[in-house]
């Protein structure tokens, strides 16, 4: 390949991403209000007027 130039060209395209939101908030039992640094399992249960979150002992009771 001698006195040929070879280049090599890369065309980058960016999209424009929907900014996503989240946020956070403590695991904690709806009940008991103990959570994961107290060494309780956390479970979510759908309930008719939403979603909530219960410890390993009270989990059973709902």
């Amino acid at each position: 390949m001698k006195g040929t130039k070879s280049s090599l060209m890369q065309d980058l395209y960016f999209k424009k991403v929907p900014e996503v939101k989240s946020s956070v908030s403590e695991v904690n039992c709806y009940i008991c209000g103990k959570g994961l640094p107290d060494g309780y399992r956390i479970t979510a249960k759908t309930l008719p007027n939403g979603i909530a979150l219960f410890c390993d002992v009270h989990y059973s009771l709902q």
